[in-house]
């Protein structure tokens, strides 16, 4: 795989590991609790570590990354990734306490996770392309595949063999890693500057165009999780519907229209103003939510749900790239801050539907109400960027 092509099917595979990072431990929580004896207190720790994790990577990965070199860093994040799913497997039964076993082995993923978060947009944003837009929005898809594919195929797994042989599949899922590690030794990887040349964490929070971006990532990983970590929930307890169905016509649902709107603008980029897509996309948003909240009828409000993972497609990988073409020289650091700022919107979101949520009586449709000010954010900061820079509000093309 000398070309660069290789480089593009490694980051495809990368956002893969990176759904398996993220899905997979959560399918396990009820295993964890029956086999391990560990409460749901103390699994939800679980999650929080691993975004927790992911965070503090994010921000350190902009002091090291350039000084490493991208090639070190991307192979040592597939390598942390595999570790993780395979401490998964065998720390629990090796170590005394099961729960400490689990922990270090979240720790060891996310690091891996996190890493790949802030290194695989930059390494595809610096290959040859015509168009960086299409590039972008396609890669950041693989994700949304890598989240129904590892739901499905686990549930499929555990539907066959049993779901006692979790740790079959935990090792089986950490070959991807291993696999993706050893393929990116091998593909040319570029620099997004030349060294010295990148933009330093101090100029880029001078620069107020970029505090834009920080709070459009924000928004866009909080319209995101949002909906996305409670769509199970509400559908089950909110809506009355079955686990399964809930399952489905939720998460599952909700990244396959997420993936194909991504899909849509890879395919149609040259014909789509970029900026305009993402007003109008976070205008579908809204409506998304409101359909969820609003609707008297279970079947709309699932509708809801699936219109809003189509939605927020475009959001991720769109505001990368605008901030890629309007910042050219932002380099590592802009990347690590931008996954940050997003990360941070993906906890937070989710954390203030639960916590208005409970405030108004376990009402999800009230916590999910209050998530409509992201999705108003994206479209006032959208249009702050067009007044800031209204000559480049079709940019995304090759730099």
């Amino acid at each position: 795989m000398k070309s660069h092509k290789g480089t593009i099917y490694c980051s495809y595979t990368g956002y893969i590991t990176q759904a398996i990072v993220n899905i997979f431990a959560p399918l396990l929580f009820v295993t964890f609790n029956e086999e391990f004896g560990i409460s749901f207190s103390q699994i939800t720790l679980i999650t929080t570590l691993n975004f927790t994790t992911q965070l503090i990577v994010d921000l350190l990965s902009s002091k090291f990354v350039d000084k490493i070199g991208y090639r070190v860093s991307i192979v040592s994040a597939h390598i942390f990734s595999a570790l993780g799913l395979l401490g998964m497997a065998f720390l629990p039964g090796i170590l005394p306490s099961a729960y400490s076993g689990l922990l270090i082995s979240v720790i060891l993923y996310a690091i891996g996770g996190g890493l790949i978060e802030v290194l695989i947009s930059p390494i595809v944003e610096a290959c040859p392309s015509d168009d960086k837009a299409s590039a972008m929005s396609l890669l950041h898809s693989f994700y949304c595949w890598g989240s129904v594919g590892v739901i499905l195929l686990s549930t499929g797994f555990f539907a066959a063999f049993g779901r006692e042989h979790w740790r079959i599949l935990a090792c089986l899922w950490a070959l991807m890693p291993i696999v993706n590690a050893f393929c990116f030794t091998r593909v040319p990887i570029a620099s997004l500057t030349k060294e010295g040349e990148g933009m330093k964490i101090g100029e880029l929070c001078k620069t107020k165009l970029f505090w834009v971006f920080v709070v459009l990532m924000l928004c866009a990983g909080a319209s995101e999780l949002s909906m996305s970590q409670w769509a199970s929930a509400f559908a089950e307890n909110g809506l009355k519907v079955s686990k399964t169905i809930g399952d489905l016509a939720g998460p599952c649902f909700f990244s396959v229209l997420m993936g194909l709107a991504r899909v849509f603008y890879a395919k149609f980029s040259e014909k789509i103003n970029l900026v305009s897509f993402i007003i109008f996309s976070s205008g579908l948003c809204i409506a998304a939510y409101l359909i969820t909240v609003l609707s008297p009828v279970p079947v709309l409000s699932l509708i809801g749900c699936a219109l809003c993972g189509l939605s927020v497609g475009i959001m991720w990988p769109g505001v990368f790239c605008i901030a890629s073409a309007k910042l050219p020289k932002g380099g590592t650091a802009m990347f690590a801050l931008l996954a940050l700022a997003g990360d941070m919107g993906c906890s937070s979101g989710p954390t203030i539907v639960g916590m208005v949520s409970g405030a108004c009586s376990d009402n999800l449709k009230a916590g999910l109400a209050c998530a409509i000010v992201f999705p108003v954010l994206m479209i006032i900061c959208t249009m702050m960027l067009v007044r800031m820079n209204p000559e480049k509000q079709k940019a995304c093309k090759a730099k």
